[in-house]
């Protein structure tokens, strides 16, 4: 079978919109407080320190996302959804009450953990304070995208357009009124302002998966007598991939860390740089995810033919759109960093990086392209181990090394190239010579 740009569009373009939905909720929260009048410096380092434990977090969390979707997917194209229809209410109340947990240790120890952030003094108060509020939308997050995992099995990318499209747009309108208020109605509330409009945004995404999940899928909510079979496989995939996302989020740890040691511009420059190259890599993952969605089912229907030729067809598409998307980021440079502040020395900071985000998209396409297929065909495993390496033998010896010969920022996104060249090469390498053959 021969994956047409229309076929892969279908799944691909409603993926995107809503897998931006949480990247396009901290890049509008970094927006939105980079231009608050007063310390807008202390106020958009603090926003981005607190965001990436967030985003940490929630990856973290998350992760269960693929492996129920893969799992799900598997049997769809199987014809066999019966088998698995206790599956989602299990896992979902496991990841509630673990999300809870670390909810309530989190906020409780957030002040040690932004400390290990190099955070102090009016950062390290207002990266806090921003947590403490922000973090109740963390269990909410982890619904949803256990829910759009849900969809993604059985095809569906559809109703998570939708509900990601509510809920940002929610979250753009309270982001303006809370953070700087109207008149006498609604007072002025700065940084926790962004951080309510966030978790209402996400009660609402939240609200809308549920109601959609039941009205429009076969499942319902249902724990069963006893484990679904498929639970101690999907638990296991977790696991796996809850190493993965931890691996991963060392590096995000360490650019931060680096970076607010730097000094308070240049935390603020790297989390502008940084909420970009996010929603970028989450813009490329709407086509990663049809390699994902569309593999389980491929490997469910034992199609192997059409497995390659949904790689390599969504892998040219992938990496044309970031080309694009570089191409015009390039063309406006000099405006884009003005959208987030208009510190001049935050600003020339950027400037001098952002160059080697936007020449990272293309090599970022086919990472998560790749990506998405191990995780679609359940490669846990695999996954693991290729974050395991290039984490601890690519991005943490990059980073000392650019930070031993005093190279800033540039050191910092010199990393994360390496990082991202060693996931690729060895997806590519893996995949070549296990399964496309």
């Amino acid at each position: 079978m021969t994956y047409r740009f229309k076929d892969i569009n279908k799944l691909a373009i409603p993926a995107i919109i809503s897998g931006i939905a949480e990247p396009l909720l901290s890049l509008t929260d970094t927006a939105i407080v980079g231009n608050i009048p007063n310390d807008s410096i202390n106020a958009l380092a603090a926003v981005g320190i607190a965001g990436s434990f967030i985003s940490a977090m929630v990856w973290i969390l998350a992760q269960t996302r693929s492996a129920i979707s893969a799992i799900i997917a598997r049997n769809y194209g199987a014809d066999k959804l019966g088998e698995v229809k206790t599956l989602p209410s299990q896992i979902l109340l496991i990841n509630v009450v673990l999300s809870l947990l670390l909810y309530v240790l989190t906020v409780y120890f957030a002040e040690e953990i932004f400390m290990l952030y190099n955070a102090d003094g009016t950062i390290l108060e207002t990266a806090v304070s921003y947590y403490k509020i922000r973090a109740i939308g963390i269990p909410l997050s982890l619904i949803v995208f256990t829910l759009f995992g849900v969809f993604r099995g059985m095809q569906n990318t559809f109703w998570p357009m939708i509900i990601a499209i509510s809920g940002a747009v929610l979250n753009i309108i309270l982001d303006y009124v809370l953070v700087f208020g109207i008149g006498d109605w609604i007072p002025e509330m700065g940084v926790i302002g962004a951080a309510w409009a966030s978790v209402i945004a996400q009660a609402l995404m939240t609200l809308l998966s549920i109601v959609l999940i039941l009205k429009k899928t076969p499942f319902r909510w249902s724990l069963g007598n006893r484990a679904n079979p498929s639970l101690k496989e999907l638990l296991g995939l977790s696991v796996n991939l809850f190493i993965r996302s931890a691996s991963l989020n060392v590096a995000l740890y360490f650019a931060n860390a680096f970076a607010t040691s730097y000094g308070g511009q240049s935390i603020a420059a790297q989390t502008v740089a940084f909420q970009i190259w996010l929603f970028f890599s989450f813009f490329i993952d709407g086509y990663a995810s049809v390699a994902n969605i569309v593999s389980g089912k491929l490997k469910g229907a034992n199609d192997l033919q059409g497995l390659r030729s949904l790689v390599y067809s969504v892998l040219k598409i992938a990496v044309v759109i970031a080309t694009g998307l570089s191409i015009i980021c390039f063309v406006f440079y000099n405006y884009i960093g003005l959208l987030f502040t208009e510190d001049k020395e935050v600003l020339a900071l950027f400037g001098k990086v952002f160059w080697i985000v936007l020449l990272m998209q293309p090599l970022n396409a086919v990472a998560f392209v790749y990506d998405g297929a191990f995780k679609g065909l359940a490669e846990a495993v695999v996954l693991r181990n290729t974050l395991i390496i290039a984490t601890f033998f690519g991005f943490v010896p990059a980073i000392y090394i650019g930070d031993y010969f005093d190279l800033g920022l540039y050191g910092i996104w010199i990393a994360f190239t390496v990082w991202m060249c060693m996931r690729a090469g060895i997806l590519i390498r893996i995949m070549n010579r296990r399964i496309l053959v």
